[in-house]
């Protein structure tokens, strides 16, 4: 069987770094062999895929031939079925019953709910205090869930449930492992850690279930949606505690943590860049007029918006996307054994110098028109086809009003000395948090 280029045989050598490091491993063999390589683990095939027509084939056209690839599949053990990890009729169900809750009418309930988050959080700084930026984002979202999907005030508990989604996080690296079942019954501390966020998880979304199941009120939010749901479309049937659990812990964790990173990703670029600061500034100085923004507002703050799409194409939260095919899979000339693993990997498609000019300029302004020679596959940051994250416009929004909500008051100054490093886990955080200085805007 021929493969696309790589490594011959077994590559301990790739092998090592990607546990290292996969993002950078990743870019060593796109460099090494093109868009499209091929490197073999044992009895895994792993390609991987840099080709924008390529992967819109792998995640839209044929996308029935293709299953979530490996961490997602184990993640099970800790997500359940929710819409992360689930396949084929049942998350199509799924899907269904939650999609609701993202509609245009429901987002415009949940600006005014996240500015007020935004307000509270940024009236506790203080000028000149030294923050990691990186806890400050991760709390503020997690608050921002709570409030908006669960009706639920999160922040007394936010510490404790930052603590277990993190081990959570942590633990998908380990996903990969062949022996991972095996490590996770061995008594570490990595294993213990893991079970004990869990159960943590667990104990609080369950005993928010449990609360309004026995209140019975309907509070028009994405729990109340999920309790009262049924699928007109399926059986009729709606979802048990189980599922609906399995659900509220995906969203905690997407809903929170990838909009997170992407805001602290862009914190630092603007501290990097401070026309692109000041740009922002004046559009919401001259916009707002002081005023907090609303749903309303959105259209209006074309720059912010912009600054949120850089920021995301130089550091992707969902950094890579991955699939497997049960079946042998045709992919350009050659034949893709069964239950091998493709590899997308966005953050790599963003910064390809056959789609951006100056890759690795941080450059809203490139924003400003769009490129219809650009090919859609060239910018993904929330996946595509039928499993594009349920919950993009939900982040879109959120992330342009918090950064209109916090400019209006504060600029960040990178602490001197401080690493920024990129940790690519299941999501794309900086490895050292990201500690800078609190400043008055101007």
């Amino acid at each position: 069987m021929r493969y696309p280029p790589g490594p011959a045989g077994f590559s301990l050598r790739h092998f090592l770094a990607l546990r290292r490091h996969p993002l950078a491993a990743m870019r060593t063999l796109w460099r090494e062999y093109g868009d499209l390589a091929h490197v073999r683990f044992g009895p895994q095939h792993v390609y991987l895929v840099c080709e924008p027509d390529l992967i819109q084939q792998i995640l839209v056209t044929h996308s029935r031939q293709f299953i979530k690839g490996r961490v997602l599949q184990k993640a099970k053990r800790v997500l359940g079925e929710g819409l992360l990890t689930s396949e084929g009729d049942f998350h199509l169900r799924q899907r269904r019953l939650v999609q609701p809750a993202f509609h245009r009418e429901r987002l415009a309930s949940y600006a005014g709910q996240m500015v007020e988050c935004a307000l509270r959080h940024r009236s506790r700084w203080r000028d000149g205090e030294s923050r990691d930026v990186a806890d400050d984002m991760m709390r503020l979202t997690l608050a921002i869930v709570g409030r908006t999907l669960f009706s639920a005030d999160v922040e007394d508990e936010a510490g404790e449930i930052g603590i277990a989604l993190t081990r959570i996080v942590s633990a998908f690296d380990r996903f990969m492992l062949p022996w991972y079942e095996l490590l996770e019954k061995l008594p570490t501390r990595r294993a213990r850690e893991t079970r004990e966020a869990r159960a943590t998880l667990d104990r609080i979304i369950f005993g928010l279930i449990d609360e309004r199941r026995r209140s019975g009120q309907d509070h028009g939010d994405l729990l109340s949606m999920l309790l009262l749901a049924t699928d007109p479309e399926g059986d009729g049937g709606g979802m048990t505690d189980q599922q609906v659990r399995d659900e509220a812990l995906t969203l905690f964790l997407a809903g929170h943590e990838t909009t997170a990173n992407a805001l602290t990703w862009t914190w630092y670029l603007l501290s990097q860049h401070p026309n692109a600061y000041a740009k922002m500034l004046a559009e919401v100085t001259t916009e707002l007029g002081g005023r907090a923004p609303g749903f309303e507002d959105l259209p209006r703050l074309k720059y912010t918006e912009a600054v949120f799409a850089e920021s995301m194409r130089l550091y992707p939260p969902a950094w890579t996307v991955a699939r497997m095919n049960p079946a042998e899979y045709p992919l350009r000339d050659y034949r893709v054994p069964a239950r091998s693993l493709l590899v997308m990997p966005v953050a790599i498609l963003h910064r390809h110098p056959k789609y951006w000019p100056e890759p690795d300029r941080f450059w809203p302004e490139r924003w400003a028109e769009k490129d219809e020679s650009r090919p859609k596959f060239a910018y993904f940051p929330f996946g595509g086809g039928p499993r594009l994250c349920v919950g993009e416009r939900f982040a879109w929004m959120e992330g342009v009003l918090l950064l209109a909500t916090l400019v209006q008051k504060w600029r960040y100054e990178l602490e001197p000395g401080h690493a920024v490093e990129e940790l690519p886990q299941i999501t794309l955080r900086p490895k050292n948090g990201l500690r800078m200085r609190l400043r008055l805007a101007n």
